[in-house]
């Protein structure tokens, strides 16, 4: 059975992967000429990588480390040492650390916590315990009541003071979804502190040891091929063809560079697309149903990831860190947490500018300006003296709509991976599993969708298909 699917970023290729493991034959269209989608990434001029995203692997992932196994490439992973850094604004060029002790969870969350006494004083890590240790014990089911809510608001109704919130939740938050405490649901938050803090490693995090295009991307799409499916780049869907009954006649291929216009046809068919794109590509007989009405309440959210080269390292810490900056999110000397990166005389930094409403929209040289003025707290003994750092170069990418924006009331429009036209599924982030807007949401979201394709599929269809090994079941613990 052939499976036509629209989009080559983690949701689309994860969802042809698990179909060819099922016998399937899907056939992967992307509009660019480079893998990813939000994890993409590209070469310069001096074959330095850039990405769209400073994109991290954590513990609490099992869907995306299970993938990792299945294609044989777990040693891609580096692991870091299972602490959280943050810079301390209030004293330029220091850190504080939540060092995880090798013990069971919860317990060594709450080591760590008790063990931070920099960030934290003991009147506020009593508050926070009285705010996250009850969310914890009520279970899921009270953490998805909480997205009525702000986090900033939940937190209020907790006793938990403005000083907690700003000295980790907003760091917290930017780093979820790229917006402050006072617009994020409080059901994100809650959702991944319950993960992190209820599985041992379930905040460790791993850096890939190169860019996601060719070190996670291309092992899928040679997976996908050796097994008879087919991926396609500079293939842009330009209109989704009807039958008379609503039903997926084909997908429309826009023709590059003077070439004709190309009918993809297929027994069923995957949108892999970022909602917003989605919402553009919907035919207008589908814009009356509700179940497509509903996709009016996402939309994605604007990021922007910085590249900068500097004549010297700046820092030797090999980590994820929080910058608690009112402009940054988190950052990574990335020649020192990437092997392919790797540079032992000067830093490269990649840092996700976040909130990024406001600057979206501005130029190169305002953003880059602002970044460096950050920079002098983050590395006051570079930037000062005689002899600052010099930049040598940077790359910024924006990316305007990203992860769907995860505001309070958005879990109510977030669809299924199964539609009411008959032929026709979804796959993405957005749709409904719990690891919300994230890489391991987008990699559950394509498995649930191939099994949901499994599932319905006709037993003819089912007989005519080669037999191939039942998917692992989908993991769909509660993170983000």
């Amino acid at each position: 059975m052939r499976v036509a699917i629209a989009g080559a970023g983690l949701a689309g290729l994860s969802c042809a992967k698990y179909l060819t493991d099922l016998g399937y034959s899907p056939i992967v269209l992307e509009s660019r000429d480079v893998l990813g989608g939000l994890v993409a990434a590209w070469k310069d001029e001096d074959g330095d990588w850039y990405e769209t995203g400073l994109h991290v692997f954590f513990g609490a992932y099992p869907n995306m480390l299970q993938l990792f196994q299945e294609l044989g490439i777990e040693e891609r992973l580096q692991w870091k040492e299972h602490t959280m850094i943050f810079n301390q604004p209030e004293k330029p060029g220091t850190y504080s650390r939540f060092d995880f002790p090798n013990l069971p969870a919860p317990l060594n969350g709450i080591v760590a916590i008790l063990r931070n006494n920099d960030m934290l004083s003991w009147g506020e890590k009593i508050e926070l315990a009285k705010g996250l240790v009850p969310a914890m014990l009520r279970g899921q089911k009270y953490v998805d009541s909480t997205d009525r809510l702000t986090f900033s608001q939940w937190l209020k109704q907790q006793g938990v003071g403005d000083d907690v919130e700003q000295g980790i939740f907003i760091a917290a938050a930017k780093s979820l979804n790229f917006i402050d405490p006072d617009e994020i649901s409080a059901l994100v938050l809650l959702t991944a502190l319950n993960k992190f803090l209820q599985q041992k490693n379930g905040s460790q995090v791993a850096f890939l040891d190169g860019s996601p295009t060719e070190r996670l991307c291309q092992p899928i799409v040679d997976h996908i091929t050796e097994r008879g499916g087919e991926v396609k780049l500079n293939a842009p869907l330009k209109e989704i063809l009807l039958n008379e009954d609503g039903s997926v006649r084909g997908f429309l291929i826009r023709g590059l560079n003077g070439a004709e216009d190309e009918i993809v046809t297929a027994d069923l068919y995957v949108s892999a697309m970022p909602v917003d794109v989605v919402k553009v590509m919907l035919p207008q007989p589908w814009q009356e149903n509700e179940f497509f009405q509903k996709l009016n309440g996402l939309e994605g959210v604007p990021v922007i990831n910085i590249h900068l080269w500097f004549d010297r390292k700046l820092t030797e810490i090999d980590n994820l860190l929080f910058s608690r900056s009112q402009l940054l999110s988190v950052y990574a000397d990335m020649s020192n947490a990437c092997k392919e990166y790797a540079d032992s005389e000067r830093s490269m930094l990649e840092l996700v500018f976040a909130p990024a409403k406001d600057w979206i929209d501005k130029s190169e040289a305002e953003i880059l300006a602002a970044t460096l003025v950050e920079l002098e707290t983050l590395f006051p003994q570079h930037f000062g003296g005689d002899n600052p750092a010099k930049l040598l170069k940077h790359k910024i990418v924006k990316t305007p709509r990203s992860v769907y924006k995860a505001i309070p009331g958005c879990q109510e429009y977030r669809p299924s991976q199964v539609t009411p036209i008959s032929n026709f599924y979804l796959a993405g982030s957005y749709t409904m599993q719990q690891f919300l807007g994230s890489m391991e949401g987008a990699v559950l979201s394509g498995k649930l969708t191939a099994q949901a394709i499994n599932a319905q599929a006709t037993p003819e269809a089912k007989t005519s298909t080669k037999q191939k090994p039942t998917l692992q079941p989908a993991t769909n613990a509660a993170t983000a």
